[in-house]
């Protein structure tokens, strides 16, 4: 099968097309599913269970999870003889000149998560082969979903996964790069978010994998799905997104909408309102949601207080850097109908404003 990469665009039914793979290998194919956020894994165990109930080969399991299984936990004594892993510290982390043990485990003897790839990492070659062999007699196939959230020493890990016999497929959406597994890290921070397309087209150019492009929604309006597409600078080379949604509506696309008519077209099309933190639309009593918390969720209708780049890219088009980008591309790409975004000068911008009923005369 060989190790691929689809980069799918934000509605492409992602996870449901991973579903559909582990449904249509054979019975007794041993199958991973990796994924990073505990709500993914959640979906994913909920629509295998619905779609491939009968194949038990196949498993879920987190990023941390994966790491401690089969990296930490086993091997931990090739690197700190008589040591073993006690518990999984997410929110510490070691002194900053601690080395040895104390780099990787605190004081009861759980393994900090923001060490925990490089410890993964440099066990693959403390173990002389040998953890590599356990996984591949481990496993015939692992699929990784979201892998644009991966960081850090997890790009090691998967350089070693590609080379191993072990068919790695990887399923994500580098323009909704807005989490990361180790974002306080500086190892392979040319890599980090957006980024990460720098990575994969490297190993494509090694022969280590193939990259496809999954181009339709299924969830964005055609206008929602043309002015994403804009939201990038050209020089990501992304391809169009073609939209399947052929639904219509009595208000469908982008549109601009003034402060003083804000809560009027919140109280007409409830829209679910998305700022980019809580310090961004406090003129306005409504019920937000900041962009990164929204990512995975669909809504028939978003509107979206712009931050101070998002207003500037809008007004003169002046492209977004990356991690800006794709924190306002999560967030026009959660709406199937209509976003409507607050501006009350649209400077250069051609996207229509809208207005009460009354005063549109």
């Amino acid at each position: 099968m060989g190790n691929q990469l689809t980069l799918a665009v934000a509605g492409s039914r992602k996870t449901q097309g991973i579903v559909e793979h582990c449904a249509s290998t054979p019975i007794d194919r041993r199958v991973l599913v990796l994924t990073y956020t505990q709500a993914n894994q959640a979906e994913l165990r909920n629509r295998l269970n619905q779609y491939a109930g009968d194949h038990h080969n196949v498993e879920v399991m987190g990023w941390f999870t994966f790491l401690l299984c089969h990296f930490a936990r086993p091997f931990l004594p090739f690197k700190f003889p008589r040591q073993r892993v006690l518990g999984f510290n997410f929110e510490g982390r070691p002194y900053m000149k601690a080395g040895g043990r104390n780099r990787f485990l605190d004081s009861s003897g759980a393994v900090y998560a923001c060490e925990l790839g490089r410890l993964a990492h440099e066990l693959v070659a403390n173990s002389n082969g040998s953890l590599l062999r356990r996984l591949e007699c481990i496993y015939d196939e692992i699929l990784i979903d979201e892998v644009q959230d991966l960081s850090s020493h997890d790009w090691e890990i998967f350089d070693v996964l590609l080379r191993s016999s072990i068919d790695i497929r990887m399923v994500g959406d580098i323009r909704q790069s807005v989490l990361a597994t180790n974002p306080r890290s500086k190892k392979n921070t040319k890599y980090s978010y957006a980024s990460a397309i720098d990575w994969f087209r490297e190993r494509e150019a090694e022969g280590l994998l193939e990259i496809k492009d999954s181009v339709i929604t299924w969830r964005c309006h055609p206008h929602i799905a043309a002015f994403s597409d804009t939201i990038f600078d050209p020089s990501w080379k992304f391809p169009a997104t073609q939209s399947k949604n052929e639904v219509v509506t009595d208000h469908d696309g982008v549109h601009l909408v003034a402060s003083k008519h804000v809560n009027e077209y919140v109280g007409l099309y409830q829209p679910q309102c998305l700022r980019h933190s809580v310090t961004s639309g406090k003129n306005f009593d409504l019920d937000f949601m900041n962009f990164k918390v929204s990512k995975g969720m669909t809504y028939e209708r978003v509107l979206i207080v712009p931050t101070a780049p998002i207003t500037k890219f809008i007004t003169s088009g002046t492209h977004l850097e990356a991690t800006p980008a794709s924190s306002f591309y999560v967030a026009v790409t959660r709406a199937k109908q209509s976003v409507a975004i607050v501006l009350d000068d649209a400077g250069a911008s051609a996207l229509p404003f809208w207005r009460p009923q009354q005063t549109q005369a």
